[in-house]
């Protein structure tokens, strides 16, 4: 279990915050792929009761972030890279479309909020904090679909920010990479704050491009 990754449960919706947690320790590797999830052990981590439990399952397995065996319960799927191959070819159909429209769209306001994600990022780039370098490059990507013009494509894009997360932490799980994504996700912040469409969208296709490439080579060293 990671020491760093507190899953005890605080006063707040008990369910949301049971599928939240869940998600984080999936997405952070305290449960790897393979790994089958034992209820019994899960309740008494999270101080939840088993139906509690059973209904934040379901929720994650809709998310495809786990799976629920008959006669054996749930389980963390080992994910191929034909899968991860169709989340980023998924992530270019809408990332690049939504950092491009967000040049041409987005105020001042929205750029100094969007600045402050980078600058979040950098701190836990600086600290080498895994779970925090996912967080804030969602909530980068997050402020950037929600300033695109275009609810259906961050609707659709929010759909599959677990599992995008799952593969980032692959990604940034290697030597470097959290460096190479600050100055990758600078160059994307730039072009934005600067209003040009082509740059912006260029920068997010090199980004993309980087950040598979760095989850094959993950994945492959996993095998």
């Amino acid at each position: 279990m990671n020491p760093g990754l507190d899953l005890r449960i605080t006063p707040r919706t008990v369910q949301q915050q049971t599928i939240e947690k869940l998600r984080l320790a999936i997405i952070a590797g305290v449960f790897p792929p393979g790994s089958r999830l034992v209820e019994s052990q899960l309740c008494a981590q999270l101080g939840v009761s088993r139906p509690s439990l059973r209904e934040a399952l379901r929720s994650l397995q809709a998310e495809r972030l786990i799976e629920i065996i008959p006669n054996r319960g749930p389980f963390v799927p080992k994910l191929s890279w034909e899968e991860a191959t169709e989340i980023y070819d998924v992530r270019e159909l809408l990332e690049v479309v939504a950092v491009g429209r967000c040049a041409t769209r987005i105020t001042p306001e929205q750029v100094k909020e969007l600045e402050r994600a980078l600058k979040a990022f950098e701190r836990a780039q600086k600290s080498r904090d895994s779970l925090e370098l996912v967080t804030t490059a969602a909530e980068f990507y997050a402020i950037i679909l929600a300033n695109c013009g275009n609810a259906i494509l961050e609707e659709v894009h929010r759909g599959l920010v677990a599992r995008i997360s799952f593969f980032r932490g692959r990604s940034m799980s290697l030597e470097g990479r959290a460096g190479d994504s600050l100055q990758e996700m600078r160059d994307i912040y730039d072009a934005i704050a600067a209003g040009d469409e082509k740059r912006a969208r260029e920068a997010a296709q090199r980004h993309l491009d980087q950040a598979k490439a760095a989850a094959k080579h993950a994945m492959e060293n996993e095998a």
